[in-house]
């Protein structure tokens, strides 16, 4: 098989030839159809991850078939089209694992930074944390379910978004574009805040009733004249200094939920705050159930990307276009 390998910090992929995988017990080997390329991948490359183990195999937007199974697996099955994402695995013993929340595990790892991910023929992964695919999901389109997707659906319900909610969106890419989606079949009322006015037809056509350009008015007062603030704001703009000029623009008991940032400390004003009960939480793609969740109810509501397809070998160069910021929308490799 071949894989595009991470080698080192500020390396470039390697593209290599190896063998197949075999599945050890409690695993499954995976044939893949696509991988999605997620800025997290870029962020391995450059860094960002003091635990990342090299080299690797990047990639946890993953779609593929079950090839074969290891000892003791009786599900998945063979032949059953599956998805992968985010969280590799956990311990399974402590409190979080215990209740549900896998990803909240101490010992949990990450596929495509710990653990070899998709950008390669085949993967071996854990058969607790692949998710059958709903019948007539396009395996390839609901690539990016598996990180964009399971980000921004559950950011979303984290935050208790309900019908009538106002729900301000910072940003209309990847994560920022199927939120207006998922916000808007949830019956939220959804506004959406850019720097600037290239992405307005867009992201109205998406579902949004107003978008605020936050170079031509303060974001946070335009979301107060939104009918007394936004509900929730969530940030899918890789900036947290975006997050914290829309803060203000939170109604009463309103929550910003973080699903993009960079290193730049939050700071936030607290009394403020305080006086409106406000929250804020930050939402790190979700466990297993929470993707069988974002996959039924993108599939019950036709939520699928706009994806551009790419082969192995294009990796490199689009991992380069999206650190030059020239790469749009979402690339996805198909095998």
């Amino acid at each position: 098989m071949y894989a595009a390998v991470a080698t080192a910090v500020d390396a470039p992929l390697s593209l290599v030839e190896r063998d197949v995988p075999t599945p050890g017990p409690g695993e499954v080997l995976v044939r893949m159809t696509a991988c999605g390329v997620c800025f997290t991948d870029l962020n391995l490359l450059r860094g960002h991850f003091p635990f990342a183990r090299f080299p690797v195999v990047p990639g946890h937007e993953i779609t593929g078939v079950v090839e074969a199974i290891g000892a003791g697996v009786t599900f998945p099955t063979v032949g059953t089209a599956v998805g992968a994402q985010f969280l590799a695995d956990s311990c399974g013993h402590c409190d979080y694992c215990v209740r549900g929340d896998q990803i909240l595990c101490l010992a949990k790892r990450i596929t495509g930074i710990v653990v070899d991910g998709g950008y390669a023929d085949y993967a071996v992964l854990k058969a607790g944390f692949v998710t059958p695919l709903p019948a007539g999901l396009d395996p390839v389109a609901a690539a990016p379910l598996m990180c964009a997707g399971i980000t921004a659906f559950n950011g979303l319900r984290q935050a208790g978004t309900r019908p009538e909610s106002r729900v301000a969106v910072i940003g209309s890419g990847g994560i920022g574009a199927l939120a207006i989606r998922y916000a808007t079949a949830m019956g939220a009322r959804v506004a959406v805040l850019g720097h600037s006015r290239r992405a307005e037809e867009q992201v109205l056509s998406l579902g949004a009733e107003r978008f605020i350009v936050s170079g031509e008015q303060d974001p946070a007062a335009a979301l107060k004249d939104w009918d007394g603030g936004a509900n929730v704001i969530l940030n899918a703009a890789p900036t947290t200094a975006a997050a914290a000029a829309a803060f203000g623009g939170l109604a009463p008991d309103g929550t910003l939920v973080l699903c993009g940032y960079d290193n730049t400390p939050l700071s936030l004003p607290t009394q403020p705050m305080v006086l409106n009960r406000l929250h804020v939480m930050a939402n790190p793609s979700g466990s297993p159930h929470d993707l069988r969740d974002t996959l039924a109810f993108s599939a019950a509501h036709g939520i699928l990307p706009e994806i551009t397809r790419i082969s192995l070998d294009q990796a490199p160069a689009t991992l380069a276009a999206m650190a030059s910021g020239t790469a749009h929308g979402r690339n996805v490799i198909v095998f």
